[in-house]
């Protein structure tokens, strides 16, 4: 998951430091009072997620029950946590309710991810990576996942056209994955910007998935381009 370099270090500051503005830039400004207004930041704090886009895993969840108990997940750009630390909730990978079936979280990232009870990390990893893949396998039981998770994204480059292209192109490679481990009636949820080639994306997911949705969170900002596409019912072009 991608964030910039300033909500990643003021995102669980206090109010007391995020009130101190003097010295900011005027962008920088404008996203600290952004932040004290959030009520998803507040909501993040009061229940311990890393990030306040928690909050638009659950909702998807809420509504397509991707994450039972018992499966496993792969959590693709994984930093700082927080969908992991949803999907650890969700599929019950920690063993918090021992009458369930415990599922399995990994996560990938190029950064790194601190630790997570019930998580297992690849830092410094890129996803792409058939080296990354085969740990994938070692680390899934029977190196097989139930559902795929993006919320990675690049560095933004201040060019609309051409960070909506590298995104897509991101989220294009993760039908690679799905063919290495995605198993046959696999979901993937994956976050694009909204651009010229968000319909190939789709026609390009709606080849190998059965279904293929275009969901905006409650919790993804009204002005943000951002966008999620839920593909459902896999089907592997592969033994």
């Amino acid at each position: 998951m991608w964030c910039a370099s300033l909500p990643r270090r003021l995102l669980h500051c206090s109010p007391s430091l995020m009130k101190k503005q003097k010295g900011k830039t005027a962008a920088e400004q404008r996203w600290l009072q952004r932040q004290r207004k959030d009520p998803y930041v507040k909501a993040s704090h009061a229940q311990h997620f890393r990030c306040r886009s928690a909050f638009k895993l659950l909702e998807i969840d809420d509504k397509f029950r991707l994450l039972q108990p018992g499966r496993s997940v792969v959590d693709c750009g994984a930093a700082p946590g927080a969908w992991s630390q949803v999907a650890v909730q969700r599929v019950n990978s920690a063993g918090t309710d021992p009458a369930l079936p415990r599922g399995s979280v990994v996560g990938v990232d190029l950064l790194n991810i601190p630790p997570l009870d019930g998580a297992r990390f690849l830092s410094s990893h890129d996803v792409t990576d058939p080296a990354t893949q085969a740990k994938l396998l070692e680390l899934l039981p029977g190196g097989r996942a139930h559902v795929i998770l993006s919320d990675m994204a690049p560095n933004a480059s201040g060019f609309r056209e051409m960070d909506h292209e590298r995104l897509v192109a991101m989220c294009l490679s993760l039908t690679d994955l799905a063919e290495g481990i995605l198993l046959p009636g696999g979901s993937l949820v994956c976050k694009y910007w909204d651009g010229i080639l968000a319909r190939r994306l789709q026609e390009e997911l709606s080849g190998v998935f059965g279904s293929v949705l275009t969901l905006k969170p409650n919790a993804s900002r009204r002005e943000s381009a951002e966008r999620y596409l839920l593909a459902r019912m896999y089907r592997r072009t592969s033994p």
